[in-house]
């Protein structure tokens, strides 16, 4: 019963479709309808957006690998709403020297969603 299971899971992972693309520098793993948090997009809530530095795209385990990009490969996704991270801060101090210094730092994302991956 455990090889069955095992070979079920195997099959199901076979099946999905997914692109390596490079979104303002950072590079992620998507799938269609994925919901993911990036760098703040400069563009309007509910808008679409292109993303065409596509570097691998794996689709039923037929693997294309870019030389650096895929040529005619694009990511489209729409912008949910943009978002202030969580608080992080950054505290320095000198021991017996008087110095602390505390600054804190909320980055900017936008939550996208990816409408469409086209090969």
């Amino acid at each position: 019963m455990h090889n069955a299971t095992r070979l079920r899971h195997i099959t199901y992972k076979l099946f999905n479709m997914y692109v390596i693309v490079d979104i303002q520098g950072q590079q992620f793993k998507v799938q269609q309808d994925q919901k993911l948090f990036v760098h703040r997009i400069n563009a309007e809530q509910g808008s679409e957006v292109e993303f065409e530095k596509v570097m691998l795209i794996d689709n039923d385990g037929d693997v294309q690998v870019g030389a650096p990009v895929i040529e005619g490969a694009k990511v489209v996704v729409e912008v949910l709403s943009h978002v202030k991270g969580d608080k992080v801060l950054i505290f320095k101090k000198k021991r017996r020297k008087g110095y602390r210094k505390l600054n804190g730092h909320r980055q900017q994302f936008s939550e996208v969603r990816v409408k469409e991956i086209i090969a």
